[in-house]
């Protein structure tokens, strides 16, 4: 589900100094970058490629995000800052990576399904997603006008197809259409992996950032972890996040649904995440596994 819609940092400043040393920088930098590099190596993307990037956003960052009042940003300055040599930063500024990862497809399922979730013509007394009539004759509500109140672009029926080859709907014995909840995000298809892959991972890494780098934190952050722990617990744990999760964001759904058909509109954009990860690694011994149980909240 995606509300789409700059954010606020609530009443907060940037720090004097930030709280960490280049030593510690570069530790919490490889941790976070192994899992990138990971996927990098897993699709062919070598060190080069990797690294031309890298230099590209180094220029962009310096030039729009660290100027200084009233002065023209510089090739000399974007070089002082960021290492690189001044005719490379020369040749490469103005060069932005702004491709927007947000596609039509994509943008459109999340819309509908939405729709689906929080609107209640669609829904039941229990507030869950009706099965739908694939049309309907008397004006009521079917999965054709469902689609119809997103978009004219996409005839009906191409979107059941594709969805039912995604196991995103199932079709009754009576014909009726059903929403299965479970496979929404699990097999959606790859351009919508990447997309959420993208916005998701970028916005919980700009709210961290900015936690760290303003006082206060302007943005809500917590999580729950434990070590330590037998596989049958941390499954047990996995499958209550999971469900108490999505509860959480079909309610909030539900809510900025109806909230939205009498909201002004802006530039504002607001976002709420959930994930849950169960990881096997080495073996913790008991006495151990107390210490580093921590709950971030």
């Amino acid at each position: 589900m995606v509300f789409q819609g700059p954010s606020v940092l609530l009443m907060s400043k940037p720090r004097a100094k930030l709280p960490f040393s280049e030593e510690t920088l570069q530790a919490m930098l490889v941790r976070v970058l192994r899992p990138l590099v990971k996927l990098a190596l897993a699709s062919g993307f070598n060190f080069t490629a990797f690294s031309a990037i890298l230099r590209r956003l180094y220029i962009e960052v310096a030039e729009n995000e660290f100027t200084l009042p009233n002065k023209q940003q510089t090739d000399s300055r974007i070089s002082l800052l960021t290492g690189i040599h001044r005719k490379d930063v020369n040749r490469l500024r103005g060069q932005a990576l702004t491709a927007s990862f947000l596609t039509v497809s994509v943008s459109q399922t999340s819309r509908i399904l939405a729709r689906w979730l929080a609107d209640p013509l669609y829904c039941d007394a229990e507030d869950r997603p009706s099965a739908l009539r694939r049309t309907s004759s008397d004006g009521g509500p079917s999965f054709e006008s469902l689609v119809g109140d997103i978009t004219k672009d996409v005839h009906p029926r191409s979107i059941l197809d594709d969805w039912l080859d995604r196991d995103i709907v199932v079709v009754d014995q009576n014909g009726w259409i059903q929403l299965n909840l479970s496979s929404i995000v699990p097999n959606a298809g790859d351009e919508a992996r990447r997309h959420y892959f993208t916005r998701n991972l970028r916005d919980h890494v700009q709210a961290s950032v900015m936690n760290l780098m303003n006082d206060p934190p302007p943005y809500f952050e917590r999580a729950v972890h434990y070590d330590g722990i037998s596989p049958a617990l941390a499954a047990r744990l996995d499958e209550i996040g999971r469900k108490e999760g999505m509860a959480l964001l079909l309610k909030l759904n539900k809510i900025a649904h109806q909230a939205i058909k009498d909201d002004p509109g802006g530039n504002s954009r607001w976002i709420t995440g959930v994930y849950v990860m169960t990881e096997e690694g080495d073996a913790v011994p008991p006495a151990a596994a107390a210490s580093e149980t921590e709950t971030d909240a």
